[in-house]
């Protein structure tokens, strides 16, 4: 009973470091509503899974202390940071110039691709490769990780860190599409304006913070 106990305390450690991680409305939490608002509550709920993905991926490198990896990505950090603000800028600038009338259309003949949208929230969220350090610290600062823990137990830690994430990304686009029948095309234009302007503001925040840590 106690090793139950154990096995589900470490599930629900990691709900709530995923849902707290994800929970800070930065650039990604903006492309999910953007997409949410725009392409409806699938693509919006697909791009949060990709960052879903990308935080259990690197709670994984942190939790099982792959090394090598772990060395690998930071030792490249620099590189993947400026990758990530490059394509922040170019979505930036895509949004801002997107036409929902034309958006629309395009979908309609063209059916959404959902998997698109996975896969591109996933990549711009693993080229943060700071991330590794936030879970490494509030695996180690908050004991979460005891000395004595084993493969199961780790397994269960990452698992909720993947759950909690999930949890977040379906609740804020679930939140966004309730509303999203409200939005009338003017609407959406302005919408795509000004999440345009932050993401781009967002990236280019990156690139003096890339190059302010390195000085």
């Amino acid at each position: 009973m106690q090793e139950i106990l154990i096995y589900i305390k470490y599930l629900l450690n990691g709900l709530i470091v995923g849902f707290s991680a994800s929970a800070p409305l930065g650039p990604i939490g903006v492309l999910c509503i953007q997409k949410t608002i725009n392409k409806g509550r699938m693509a919006g709920f697909m791009s949060g899974m990709g960052a879903a993905t990308a935080d259990t991926i690197y709670a994984i490198i942190a939790g099982f202390g792959l090394t090598f990896i772990s060395n690998f990505i930071v030792s490249q950090q620099f590189y993947l940071r400026i990758i990530g603000a490059v394509i922040l800028f170019y979505l930036g600038l895509k949004i801002f110039r997107t036409n929902p009338a034309i958006q629309l259309r395009r979908e309609h003949r063209k059916g959404k691709n959902i998997l698109a949208d996975y896969l591109s929230i996933l990549l711009l969220t693993m080229s943060n490769p700071l991330t590794i350090f936030l879970f490494g610290a509030v695996f180690a600062g908050f004991g979460i990780i005891q000395g004595n823990a084993d493969f199961k137990s780790m397994l269960l830690l990452i698992c909720g860190v993947f759950m909690g994430a999930l949890l977040w990304w379906t609740l804020l686009t679930s939140l966004v599409n309730l509303f999203r029948s409200k939005f009338r095309l003017r609407r959406i234009l302005w919408i795509n304006k000004i999440t345009g302007v932050l993401i781009i503001l967002f990236s280019i925040s990156a690139f003096i913070s890339i190059f302010f840590l390195k000085a």
